[in-house]
Formats: structure tokens, sequence, C-alpha cells
């Protein structure tokens, strides 16, 4: 075991992997001498050498493209999409290509890709770095997306992905980066891929949430078992395609109360399809309405500090919440 920040975790399992398997490649926006804009990839350039840790042009349509026609031709790519906010160009390639290669293929060919990007606010990064639209791909058959917050679960996870024979998105939450810390299993430790996590065993509620609104959400369901002796559970989705819906009910089930947490907007956001899930399954089970504390329905976070801290769901709007399922 290893104590490390997320970003170590991160960094430590693509050099592992790149030095295990010379099939994969490194392709993004400033990922060789600068190491990317927040230093995950930082000194793997001089290891690996500019044809494995590629600097692409600012072109992310070309990124996932190229990642997809190598991948389809023998070697591993793992695409750096700069910040999640920069997706959009690379929408089509992703989404009508590398999640379809398997099936309009009839299972002939496969796209074994990773696509790393930073998404979330909380590093005053206002409109265009800021964003939380992962629920625009949480819903493609043929494409897993995950969001690991833990460095541990990071490690586990990224190793899982690598190894994973069709397209991984990847979200890294830029302010867990330097933020969490954690102990990290060594010698090629995996986690699942479709696997949720009870963080936190309970019995009153549970809130089920991802990112660093998990964070805040252990933090909410601590303050009011040292409050009152309330029992929360806490529920870590890690996977947010294809959900746990196993995971999930058997705790809406056992508690009969259901907070989701996420910092993205609020309508069409992955709280919503995880509510419908409970809703569906589990509904005579729940004691009180199924409730959602999310980022508001505003175009994007603002680079105004107070404006930012506004937006973010906090430990104590959660608190809050909490005492309200409590109250049926």
């Amino acid at each position: 075991m290893a104590n490390k920040l997320l970003i170590d975790a991160i960094r430590d399992t693509l050099i592992s992997e790149m030095r295990a398997d010379e099939r994969h490649i490194i392709m993004g926006e400033d990922v060789g001498q600068r190491g990317g804009v927040f230093r995950v990839t930082a000194g793997m350039v001089d290891e690996f050498g500019p044809d494995r840790v590629i600097n692409t042009p600012l072109a992310e349509s070309s990124i996932i493209g190229v990642a997809i026609g190598a991948s389809m031709h023998g070697l591993l790519p793992i695409a750096e999409i700069q910040f999640l906010d920069f997706i959009h160009p690379a929408m089509n390639q992703i989404m009508s290509e590398a999640a379809k290669i398997r099936y309009r293929s009839a299972g002939d060919f496969n796209c074994p890709i990773v696509i790393r990007t930073p998404y979330g606010g909380g590093v005053h990064g206002a409109l265009y770095h800021s964003q939380s639209i992962e629920a625009i791909f949480a819903r493609e058959p043929g494409l897993k997306v995950v969001a690991p917050i833990m460095p541990d679960d990071a490690a586990g996870m990224l190793r899982s992905a690598l190894e994973d024979p069709d397209p991984v998105l990847y979200l890294e939450h830029k302010k867990g980066y330097r933020a969490i810390r954690g102990e990290v299993p060594e010698n090629g430790y995996r986690v699942p891929l479709g696997k949720a996590k009870v963080v936190k065993e309970g019995s009153d509620a549970t809130i089920i949430s991802y990112g660093m609104m998990l964070i805040e959400s252990l933090a909410a369901a601590e303050a009011l078992e040292q409050r009152d002796g309330s029992s929360i559970e806490v529920i870590d989705l890690r996977t947010l395609y294809p959900l746990d819906n196993e995971t999930i009910l058997e705790s809406a089930c056992k508690t009969g109360k259901v907070l989701i947490v996420h910092e993205a907007n609020k309508t069409g956001g992955l709280g919503g399809e995880v509510a419908a899930i409970i809703a569906e399954e589990a509904f005579p089970y729940l004691d009180a309405p199924i409730m959602r504390v999310c980022g508001p329905d505003a175009p994007a976070i603002a680079f105004s500090r107070p404006l930012e801290d506004a937006f973010l769901p906090t430990r104590e709007t959660i608190g809050a919440t909490l005492d309200k399922l409590a109250a049926y």
C-alpha cells in the first residue's frame, strides 16, 4: 500500500501500464513536454518518447478520431481531452463511432480506447473550465463512463478501463487531483467497472453520489451522526454508465429514504435516472419522496468566487435536505 494523492494514483497507473504494454499511447493537447494542463502526464514524454506521448493539434474531433483508427489497428490509445467542457467537437466520434463500432460490425471490430478528461467546479475555472456534463454520455450503449474520486478506485478503475475491449470515458475531478489522498494497493490492483461502493453503512437514509460531492456527502452524514446519532448510508456510484442497479436498490430498500447528490445541473442530470430506477423498482419500500441536491439550472459556474460557491452543493445544503427526509 502507498499513500497517494488522486493525481499521483492516476499518473503512476498510466506509467505502470505504459511500461507494461508498448501498445499504449497517450495523445492530447500539451500532454508531452508540458505534461498536460494539470501535469498528469508530466515526465512521460522523457521516458516513452514523442511517438508514444503525442502532442496533438487543438482539435478534439481529430484526437478521438485518430484514437479510434489507431485502436482498430492494434494500438491501445489513451486520449486526453483537456477539459470536459471542450469535448463537444468530439461527440460525434465518441457517440456515433466509438460507442457503436462493435454493434455496427456485428462484433467483428471493437474500439479499446480510454478517453481521460478533467471535469467539475471548485477551482475558480469559470464558464469553460468547470462544467459537469457527464450525463450526456451516461446514456450511450457501447460506452462506459466512470468517475472515481478516491485514489484506490482511480488506480484500480483506470487499470480496468485500459484493459476493457470497448471505449471508456474516464472522468477526473480537477478539484480532487491534489485535495484527495488515500491508500492505494500495488501489484496491479484492479476495480471492476460497473460496480458502486458502499462507502459508509447506515440505516436511516441513503445518499447516492459521486465525484467531489461524495466528499461533501460523507461530511454531511458524519455531521448528522455526531449531532443526533443519525445513521446515513453513503454510496459512491463510481461507474456512471452502466449503473449498478443492484447496489442502488438494495440500499434504497434497506433505508427507505434516498437523497441523490451531484454538482451537475439538476434538470437532465444523472440523479433523475437514479431516481427513476428506484421509483420503478423500490417504490413499496420508500418512506419518503426521493430527493436531490444538485447544481442549479444555470448555464455554467461563474468566475466570481461567491457565485461559484453558491452554485456548488455543500455539506450544509446536503445536511439540511437530510433533515427534510428525516421529517417524513
